[in-house]
């Protein structure tokens, strides 16, 4: 097990969160602008931290002897997940604050669905690592972890290989849930996320996230909206996709969240159709996560500072 360092974010009396867009970055087809997403998510990462240079805003968060994790979601395949392009940027602007090549780890449950999204798979060589933890010789832990609601097997990335994640979500409706985005992503790092679907996924996602070495970890948040799913997620649906072309940045996952939240809502009544809590699906497990129990972070617009940028 690698030994976590202790770092604190950003201390603001409200969490910041970034949301920045492109009409250009993404066209309809797929294709994404690599150089408008680099400059989004610098600038994103400096706005975050006041920082000027990206590379020093990622200091906030990390040091060069972390081994870190990235965890994306490439569930619902190549139109509804993770872009490569996105992480690959990441890993670049790591690698240039000082993380070691073999240090970094693109990582998802399945190698498979990896490979399917685009991601280069890299198992063993000098450049970062990209691997399911189905691959040979990562797996899950072999002690169950027994915390609240949550019993599972956690994934050796997190138990062994890593000592902080950055987390690089989806942003998408969910059937249960109301809406998938920083806290679920980390149902990808259990071996039996199917047993926590109960009760809207409540309060199974926060749960979860209070798990003390996820919650140790989780650093950052750079949540991918280029295309967001508004309507019967998390699976892709061509109707209900929408062109939103933005990232969301922050160190709070429950504010990355809310914020995700009034997005998919606004989407939704722009098109005609109810917002989440009409439809019976408003995502009880946000305002879990913030409760006084579970203390993972803000979930009102009066606590965070919302911050915008167009490109």
């Amino acid at each position: 097990m690698i030994e976590t360092s202790n770092f604190v974010g950003v201390i603001l009396d409200k969490s910041r969160v970034i949301v920045i867009k492109s009409s250009k970055v993404i066209s309809a087809s797929g294709k994404v602008d690599k150089e408008i997403l680099s400059r989004m998510v610098r600038d994103g990462l400096c706005m975050l931290t006041s920082e000027s240079e990206p590379e020093e805003a990622l200091r906030h968060f990390f040091s060069p002897k972390d081994h870190v994790g990235l965890k994306v979601n490439c569930l619902a395949g190549p139109m509804a997940s993770t872009h490569p392009e996105l992480a690959l940027e990441i890993v670049s602007l790591l690698k240039g604050m000082g993380v070691k090549d073999k240090n970094v780890i693109i990582w998802d449950r399945s190698s498979h669905e990896l490979k399917e999204v685009g991601f280069p798979l890299n198992f063993d060589k000098g450049d970062f690592l990209c691997l399911g933890t189905d691959a040979r010789g990562v797996g899950y832990s072999r002690s169950l972890i027994d915390h609240r609601s949550i019993g599972s097997l956690l994934s050796r990335v997190v138990e062994e290989f890593t000592n902080a994640q950055l987390n690089l979500p989806v942003l998408k409706d969910h059937g249960l849930s109301g809406i998938t985005c920083s806290l679920k992503n980390f149902f990808g790092a259990i071996h039996n996320p199917n047993k926590y679907h109960d009760n809207e996924c409540d309060p199974y996602i926060a749960d979860l996230n209070t798990v003390p070495m996820i919650r140790r970890q989780q650093r950052l948040i750079v949540c991918d909206a280029l295309r967001v799913q508004y309507n019967g997620g998390p699976s892709y649906h061509s109707q209900w996709a929408e062109i939103f072309g933005g990232i969301i940045v922050g160190d709070d996952p429950v504010a990355v969240d809310f914020v995700g939240y009034q997005i998919i809502d606004k989407i939704r009544k722009k098109r005609g159709l109810s917002s989440l809590r009409k439809a019976g699906r408003k995502p009880k497990h946000i305002f879990t996560a913030a409760d006084s129990d579970h203390k993972l972070g803000k979930a009102s617009l009066q606590e965070i500072e919302l911050m915008r940028k167009v490109i």
